[in-house]
Parts: structure tokens; sequence; C-alpha cells
């Protein structure tokens, strides 16, 4: 899935895969589903093939591999010991499906700061992944979170892996039956009944452990400036996109994801997935990710103050009756003081702003988030300086704006913005339209959780996704009244407001469309030459008006 790219100038992608031939020869790919299955011979060779099809974005996720990644590699797994004498492992369909037992003999600081170091790279692969394609794959997860990472020095799992051996059997996956799994396999699901005896027995063993608590010191803060210890995600209704750092206004839910977390979730979601599976492996990995969802959220409320944490849960599952939300309350004592009554942006701010590494240059986001005691300010009487524009974006990015209540089916995730400005800097905006959900345990009729009275935008600098539902073409002096119709499009009347955005709207019935999308495809390649690709059209808005 990784495009490798070497430390060099150029744009050269390679991938690994496994041959029966040496190096020095023609590579004869062994073909299997998954990386741990069976390769059917008895030696074989890693190999690297260089890409040489089109580059597109949704598939193209980059891993550099130059020098001192190899010298990483080799402080993480050559020189510490390991917990026992190397070992080669067998290819078992059930045990090789479980991470915790194949590679017990690896040291799991030396697995969790491996997936650290690479993290954002190790998210994308499922969220921009086959697994996370379509509708019913995406409504397991809202539309903006961020997610932060259990610090190595406070994981029990890293400081007593003896936990991880005794829980060998609740942390087992749906993969362990490969592809052909069985829909009547489902009835009684013994893995959603394992992970929530994995997830009740972590939260005793960490309020044993942490009788008073865990406090800013329990989260990551990154080792270097590539380092990504905090990350976006925003769901796109059938796509996804995950972003380093804090993008957005403060989002409802928040994730922490320690060791053997991470590792399920890309074990279930990655590695052992098969998008040619039986419907019976693809339900079962989503209703996986149900319960992993629940373990990164609960770890989040750990941290928040003890009195609150049941109606925080509650809130982001509306609808849902108390004894049915997956929470589970071990008593956790809380040791961060709060001085506010919002402890969630409260304990982010005081994240983002004092204690993660300021060389990562993660900082909140200065169109979108609104510090604690801001409001949303109203549309600016001119324009006539950059302030005056941003003030205009976070004015129609507040929930509720009525162009994206009423413009609000499924056509109108991602839209990206050409503003053409007098001097000829034009400047690219992504806005990406935050849809509302009561909650996100259903796996069909979506509709009945939406609240587009609560829908809102976030306007970002550059691109963000890889399939645009919309491209937009306008002048800096057209903007007072784009802005007026996104704010009052209620009160114009939608038939009226559309009908006046079709002047900056690029249809894909325009003669001129090409042309267009060639310049945001050429600004997006200059801007990201090593991470661009081409953009996917498959969800552009489907009309030729």
């Amino acid at each position: 899935m990784a495009h490798i790219k070497f430390g060099t100038d150029t744009n050269e992608f390679y991938e690994l895969l496994r041959s029966t031939t040496p190096p020095g020869t023609p590579v004869d790919l062994i073909d299997t589903v998954r990386p741990y299955d069976d390769p059917g011979v008895e030696t074989f060779y890693y190999r690297f093939r260089k890409i040489h099809s089109t580059i597109v974005h949704k598939t193209h996720m980059v891993f550099d591999f130059d020098d001192a990644k190899l010298s990483r590699f080799k402080e993480l797994f050559i020189k510490p010991d390991w917990l026992q004498e190397p070992h080669l492992m067998g290819y078992d369909p059930v045990e090789s499906a479980n991470p915790f037992g194949s590679f017990e003999q690896i040291p799991p600081r030396s697995r969790y700061q491996f997936l650290l170091d690479n993290v954002h790279y190790v998210i994308m692969t499922f969220i921009r992944g086959p697994v996370c394609r379509g509708q019913i794959a995406l409504n397991v997860i809202h539309d903006h979170f961020w997610v932060m990472f259990q610090d190595p020095d406070h994981d029990l799992s890293i400081r007593f892996p003896g936990f991880l051996k005794l829980q060998k059997d609740n942390l087992i996956m749906p993969i362990e039956k490969g592809s052909k799994f069985k829909i009547r396999d489902l009835v009684g699901n013994k893995y959603h009944k394992a992970i929530y005896r994995y997830y009740k027995a972590r939260q005793d063993y960490y309020m044993s452990h942490n009788y008073l608590g865990q406090g800013y010191d329990s989260i990551w803060k990154g080792n270097s400036e590539a380092d990504a210890p905090l990350l976006t995600v925003y769901r796109h209704f059938d796509s996804a996109s995950v972003h380093k750092g804090v993008l957005g206004n403060l989002p409802r839910t928040m994730w922490v994801m320690d060791y053997p977390l991470l590792e399920r979730i890309y074990y279930a979601l990655v590695a052992g997935f098969d998008v040619y599976g039986t419907v019976g492996h693809q339900l079962a990995i989503r209703l996986y990710m149900d319960g992993l969802r629940a373990e990164g959220e609960s770890y989040f409320l750990s941290l928040m103050p003890a009195e609150e944490r049941r109606e925080m849960i509650e809130s982001w599952y509306k609808g849902v009756k108390p004894k049915n939300i997956p929470y589970y309350d071990a008593g956790i004592s809380q040791k961060i003081v709060f001085n506010t009554d919002n402890p969630r942006q409260e304990f982010i701010e005081h994240l983002v702003k004092n204690y993660i590494l300021a060389e990562t240059g993660i900082d909140f986001d200065p169109v979108n988030y609104l510090s604690a005691g801001e409001e949303y300010p109203p549309l600016p009487d001119k324009y006539e300086t950059l302030e005056d524009y941003l003030q205009a974006l976070r004015s129609v990015s507040k929930p509720g704006t009525s162009f994206f209540s009423l413009v609000n089916d499924f056509n109108a995730n991602i839209v990206y913005i050409r503003i053409r400005g007098d001097g000829g800097d034009d400047v690219v905006i992504s806005t990406i339209i935050n849809r509302w959900h009561d909650n996100v345990t259903f796996l069909f009729d979506e509709k009945k959780s939406l609240r587009p009275d609560k829908d809102n935008a976030d306007f970002i600098r550059g691109f963000h996704g890889s399939y645009p539902n919309y491209l937009i073409d306008i002048h800096q002096d057209d903007l007072p009244g784009f802005f007026d119709i996104l704010a009052n499009l209620d009160k114009i009347g939608l038939e009226a407001g559309l009908k006046r955005l079709d002047k900056y709207f690029v249809n894909r019935a325009d003669k001129d469309f090409w042309g267009h999308y060639d310049w945001f495809q050429d600004r997006f390649n200059k801007e990201q030459p090593v991470h661009s690709g081409l953009f996917d059209l498959n969800r552009y808005y489907h009309k030729a008006l």
C-alpha cells in the first residue's frame, strides 16, 4: 500500500513486495491477499519494485525511506534486547492474524514507537485505504474529530508486556477467519464480546496502576519536527482524509489511542482486510470498528472530570439508550484540575499551547478555531483587508449557516475554491462540510441521525481530500456577494441563491471544465510535489446544468 520514496530529489516511488526471485533478477510476485499469508514457497525475497502507473491521490500514501529512517529502524529493532530469542513464525491463518502473538518476541516499546514515528502514514492507510470507501464503511465515525496518543512511558501494555499475553484471547479479531467470513458466524459475535472484555480489563488495569489518575504527561508530545502527535480526521460521506495537527473548530469527540488500540486498528482495517472479501468479512470488520471507536473515545474521557464523563458520552450517542452505550466507568480518578466549565477545550488548548513539542509546528487553525470565550463574528461591513476576508470565512463557518443547512445532500462534502486576486496571487481554499450526527452506531438509514441545522463548514487553505464535489472560480471582488449568499440563503431562497452561485461554480457541463480542472491539478502538484496525485472526479456533482 505504501508508495516508498527514497531520499532523492526525484519523484520516483516504489512498492515493497515478496518475490520468488532474488535481487538482480526480474521480480516474480508472490500474489497473496495479505502480507502475512503463506507465500507457498520455502525461500522468498523482499523486493522493491518501481511504480510506473499514474499516481492518483486517493491511493498515494508516501512512506519516506532514507538513511535516517534506516538508522531509526536499527535503533528500534536491532539494538534492544528482544523478549525472546529471535525466531521465525509460521503462517497459521489464526496465529498470524494476531500481531500480539506473532510479534511477541519483539519489545512492545519498539513496536509502538515504530507506529508513533509513522503514525500519520499508519492512520492514513485505513482512513484513505480500501476499508474506508463507501457510506456504510464510513458511518462508523463522526465527520470531524481529533486523535492523540498514549505516551509510551504511560502505556501499561509497554511497561508490563505480560498484560498483552494475559489478554491474548480477548485481542482476537475477525480477520482470523480470512476473506470468507460467513454472516452466520456473527451470531453471538464472539469478537464483539472479546473486545468488550478486553476494554473492561484494560480500564480496570489502568485504574489499579493510576490511583491518582492520568495527567497531560500521559499523552505523547512527539519527539521530532516530523512527528504528528495530534491528527485531524475528516469524513467526506463515502471517503475520508487525515491531516497533521488540529484543523477546524473544537470537535465534539476526541480519541486517545494506546499501543493495543493502534495495532488492532491497523491489523483489522489494513493488513487483514480484503476489499473483495465476503459480505460477512466486511460486516464483521465494520462491527469490530464500532468497538475500537468506543475505546478511543473512552480513553479520552478518562482524562476528563469524573462527574462529567457519562454526560459527555451520552451527548455523543444521542438517541441511544444509556444501557446500550459502549462505555465502562472503571472509576479512574481525575488528576487534571480544570478551571473552566469546558474541560474539553481547556484540555486541548493546554495540550497544544503548552505541551505538544513546538518543533512539530502544530497550532490551532487560524480561520476556523474559536478560542475559549470567543464567538462567531458577523459578516464584515467592508472587504478591504485580509482580516475582513478571514472574518467572513469565520462567520459562514458557524454551525447552522443557511447554505450548509439547506444544501445538505450527500453530493456536497468537499469544494475547492480558487480566489483570484488583483495581483495574480490566486489562493486555494478547501471547504470541508461537516454533517452533524446524533450518533454513529447505525449501519443503515443514516439520515435519521442527521441534524442539518447543526452542520458547519471548515475553510482550510490548500488542498484536502481526494474527491472534490465541486470547483469554484471566483474573483476577490465577488466575495462579499458570495459570502452573503452562503449566510442568507434561507432569506434569498434556495432556487434564487443557487442560480446566483452558478456564475462561480464550475459545472460538469461547462465547456471550459477541463481547463479549470487542470488549473487546480497543476496548483496541487506545485504545492505538494511529493504527496499530490490526480483527483478522482467520480464524486463530482452529478447534475450537468
